[in-house]
């Protein structure tokens, strides 16, 4: 873990904030809400792709899934993407873009309600992802911006589609597999820092680009302490220790986050954000692990650090103890800890202010 300084007081805070939470009773959702980014937030893109290698549509994803399915999302059950919309007040998730598309009699319909682009092992440069034929962020946007185009069909006008998608909520999680594919990479084409300016840049890029196309309300996940993930601790260090380089990585991207996207609003007068530091809550979540429930921090629940979730290996009973599903993802209680911090959560956790201001709701 890297050596970041924490305070009880971020752990009382969080403690209180998810008790409050589960305690009030939820306002009505947003009109629409827009999904971008990688496994995270994925609940099914990657079944709409033959050649994609990045899948979770099978056992054991999905154990704790109503009628124990595996729908791709990689996860026990629930997802980060599920539960934040479940605190919304809605009743399940947003379906995939491209499940969408082969419904075209409701198409219109059914994406006014919103739809999810993200795409397990996708990340914000072009190329990442690009051996396992996943959809990068640039062309997630794209989806988006053909869902504008048929908006604008229905109403009938451009200032009709910008007041629809002004209310809608953009959901953004992405930026590990960048990391991740930067570290593996033994030639590495580029510096650290020369790598980082183009990530963060390309993300200013992505983000501009939603704003343009009407975009106006983004919730942004950060990347979380990858260098503790199983796969980390395994491939990286090999002793069961916390990858330093990539934990490094993940908090500088926090910081190159939240500066860009204070920048680029105070240049716009109708932009609201809410930044989503993923890598300090989960650190507070692991820091005092037993007082959220969570026993094992470290472990996959399903498989192990070198190998993957699936139905050949073994997984624990347990799992609502477990930090980690599999290699890299969360459980679905982890998800659920980590949905509740992301709207009821103070800086510096969130800034400049949690998924509950930002979206005016009391969950």
């Amino acid at each position: 873990m890297a050596k970041t300084c924490f305070h009880g007081v971020f752990v009382s805070i969080a403690v209180t904030s998810l008790l409050l939470l589960q305690a009030e009773a939820p306002s009505p959702p947003p009109p629409a809400v827009y999904i971008f980014g990688d496994s995270t937030l994925d609940v099914g893109t990657n079944n709409f792709i033959p050649e994609c290698a990045a899948r979770a549509d099978f056992y054991f994803n999905g154990i704790d899934f109503p009628y124990l399915k595996p729908t791709g999302r990689f996860s026990n059950g629930l997802n980060t993407a599920d539960q934040i919309v479940r605190l919304l007040g809605l009743k399940k998730s947003p379906p995939p873009f491209l499940y969408l598309v082969n419904d075209p009699s409701n198409f219109q319909k059914n994406i006014l309600q919103g739809a999810n682009f993200a795409s397990g092992g996708s990340g914000i440069l072009r190329d990442t992802g690009k051996a396992k034929r996943v959809i990068p962020l640039e062309e997630q946007i794209q989806q988006f911006s053909t869902i504008r185009s048929n908006i604008t069909n229905m109403t009938g006008s451009e200032e009709a589609t910008d007041k629809i998608l002004s209310k809608a909520f953009i959901l953004i999680s992405i930026g590990s597999n960048d990391m991740f594919e930067y570290l593996l990479d033994l030639s590495k084409p580029m510096s650290l820092a020369e790598f980082n300016a183009t990530l963060i840049s390309t993300y200013e890029y992505h983000i501009k680009t939603l704003y343009e196309l009407g975009a106006r309300t983004f919730g942004i996940l950060t990347v979380p302490p990858i260098g503790c993930t199983p796969f980390a601790r395994a491939v990286f260090t090999g002793n069961n220790s916390c990858s330093e380089p990539a934990q490094a990585m993940a908090v500088q991207f926090y910081f190159d986050v939240a500066s860009s996207l204070e920048q680029f609003s105070s240049t716009v007068q109708d932009m609201k954000y809410s930044v989503g530091n993923t890598f300090l809550m989960t650190s507070v979540l692991t820091g005092d692990k037993l007082a959220f429930g969570l026993k094992n921090i470290a472990a996959a629940c399903c498989g192990n650090g070198t190998y993957g979730c699936n139905q050949t290996a073994s997984f624990c009973s347990n799992r609502d103890e477990y930090l980690f599903w599999d290699q890299f993802h969360p459980t679905q209680r982890a998800s659920e800890l980590v949905a509740l911090t992301l709207f009821g959560a103070a800086e510096p956790i969130m800034v400049p202010m949690n998924f509950s201001q930002l979206l005016g709701v009391n969950i």
